[in-house]
């Protein structure tokens, strides 16, 4: 069953069109990740340090 979490997706995103090529993160228990044109596709879950770990060495 899927979770109800705050989806949030930048602020740099090209917009809502159906050609927006964006990624949306959700906090809640781990650090959630989707495509933001597939919202009920698969997600990946990452813990805290491993996702604060990929934004450092962005």
């Amino acid at each position: 069953m899927p979770q109800d979490f705050v989806w949030r997706k930048s602020s740099y995103s090209s917009g809502s069109s159906e050609d927006s090529e964006c990624l949306e993160v959700a906090f809640a228990d781990a650090v959630h990740v989707r495509d933001s044109k597939n919202a009920a596709g698969p997600e990946l879950g990452f813990s805290e340090a491993s996702w604060r770990a990929f934004v450092t060495r962005l």
